[in-house]
């Protein structure tokens, strides 16, 4: 923090840090998305105006979530681990902040339009906890064309949907769809705070592309027959563009083999076969949709010429989902508002590429993340950064652009320290790397995984063969598993991350 105060004392000096131009800052998220899924970082899927932001700002090669909905939205808000037995940090507690409360105190206005996911009632709701202007989903996903429509049996609950006066809303246009909506109400709400003369911070979390598999059929045709060379050679194209994007290097991220739940495209029954490829065309319809609605942010941007100090962030709460809830039935056909759908393990292997895994395990392809981001009057364009980051670096990042300080106390009571560092030096250039004073802790439904340096440890429940050491510089795909080479580090990584599970209480 020390040196971060001398750097912005260095650019007070010039001119360039003024509390007149504060960056303004949009945290965009995706919800399920995997790592390879953009443009940018491989994919098929055309996503121009993700990939504008790539070109015109940084892409992080090694940047990280949770691996799971609950307990990243609670580390990105917060900039704390979860606590609470792994399960996320419910915003009761009065020791910790948001980043709605923490940029509130900087001067900010604030808002949220999308998937809130950390409590539906007071005082865990956005508005309780700092968000000024927020609308969606304080719950988890819901249908994208009748959020009031209940889901399936199968998967139990009817999710809320609310407006700004805390209004619950139950009917909903012809033409409705969240992932549109929320758009509309991000554009809104920074209108309103431009006009306020006001830096904002705004917090646009999509429920896309998380199942239900729902788009538009105009969206879906444009993905007829794209997957139907299948899962395996969808996952090698991917690859092979990342090597020539310079993202990856083949020495360092060898190609796993499949993940022991998949199977090979070659083996899926004939009856199956157009199930499977409208799955994925939905899905990548969901990304496209995605990605034209950030489009019409990154224009209203534009045409009220604030983009140039605005700092946009784009990435996604955990990877792939390999989830199939109710089941692999062709009869939940993916798609239409009145079916329930999702991708399952396979299309999952393909959208994590290059990495093993998927959401909810804490092999890279749970818990990477693509993370993009752009702040034309600071960051230098088309750069890709091998800096090691996580969701809880989101904090002190924004407190420092904002020239913000932490608080000491939240209704008198002490507050939790950060956790993370801040990423701000390397988004501007004036370092190239930045050192953690401490490792990185991952748990979830007892998968387990800690990061020191180049060093991973990982523990896979399921797979039962205890602790897993990884070496990322030489092999970031997990494929040489080295723990009974070097089980000194085994020992001293897996006692740090006990104290630390010991410390935060999960388990």
């Amino acid at each position: 923090m020390l040196r971060f105060l001398v750097f912005t004392s260095f650019l007070l000096g010039f001119g360039l840090l003024s509390g007149a131009e504060r960056p303004n800052i949009l945290l965009i998220m995706a919800d399920d998305m995997g790592w390879s899924d953009i443009g940018c970082y491989g994919g098929e899927i055309e996503t121009p105006n993700i990939d504008r932001l790539a070109g015109e700002g940084m892409r992080f090669t090694q940047f990280y979530n949770n691996g799971k909905c609950t307990t990243t939205r609670a580390s990105l808000l917060t900039g704390l681990y979860p606590r609470n037995g792994g399960k996320g940090i419910e915003l009761h507690t009065s020791n910790m902040v948001t980043l709605g409360e923490a940029l509130t105190g900087a001067g900010y206005a604030t808002g949220l339009s999308g998937k809130w996911h950390n409590g539906n009632k007071a005082p865990n709701r956005p508005f309780d906890r700092g968000f000024q202007k927020s609308y969606g989903l304080w719950d988890g996903c819901c249908n994208f064309f009748d959020p009031s429509r209940p889901d399936p049996e199968f998967k139990g609950g009817k999710v809320r949907f609310f407006g700004e006066d805390d209004r619950q809303i139950t009917e909903f246009p012809d033409d409705f769809f969240t992932t549109e909506a929320f758009a509309d109400h991000t554009i809104a709400t920074i209108q309103e705070h431009v006009k306020a003369e006001k830096p904002f911070f705004h917090y646009l979390p999509f429920t896309a592309p998380h199942y239900p598999l729902h788009a538009r059929p105009e969206d879906i045709a444009k993905f007829e027959g794209r997957y139907d060379v299948g899962w395996d050679a969808i996952r090698e194209t991917r690859y092979a563009r990342q090597v020539e994007m310079g993202l990856i290097d083949p020495k360092t991220y060898p190609e796993p083999g499949p993940n022991p739940d998949n199977g090979s495209w070659t083996a899926v029954e004939e009856k199956m076969l157009d199930y499977e490829k409208l799955r994925m065309e939905v899905y990548a319809a969901m990304v496209y949709r995605m990605d034209q609605e950030i489009g019409r942010i990154l224009n209203a941007l534009d045409e009220l010429g604030i983009a140039e100090n605005t700092m946009i962030l784009f990435l996604s709460d955990n990877g792939g989902c390999a989830e199939q809830p109710g089941g692999r039935i062709p009869e939940q056909v993916p798609g239409p508002e009145e079916y329930y759908s999702h991708c399952g393990p396979d299309w999952a292997y393909a959208q994590n590429t290059p990495f093993k895994r998927y959401k909810s395990h804490t092999q890279e392809g749970g818990i990477a993340t693509p993370l993009v981001v752009r702040w034309p009057a600071a960051i230098k364009a088309g750069t890709i950064t091998d800096q090691v980051g996580h969701i809880i670096d989101f904090m002190p990042t924004f407190l420092d652009a904002a020239n913000g300080e932490y608080p000491v106390t939240r209704a008198g009571v002490p507050v939790l320290l950060m956790e993370g560092v801040s990423l701000l030096p390397v988004l501007t250039g004036e370092e190239t790397s930045i050192s953690r004073p401490a490792p990185l802790f991952w748990h979830w439904a007892k998968n387990r995984a800690i990061r020191d340096g180049d060093w991973k440890l990982v523990w896979e429940q399921k797979a039962k063969n205890g602790w897993e050491l990884y070496n990322l510089k030489n092999d970031r795909t997990e494929t040489k598993n080295l723990a009974e080479e070097v089980p000194n580090q085994v020992r001293l990584l897996s006692e740090k991350w006990e104290a630390w599970a010991h410390f935060t209480g999960v388990h």
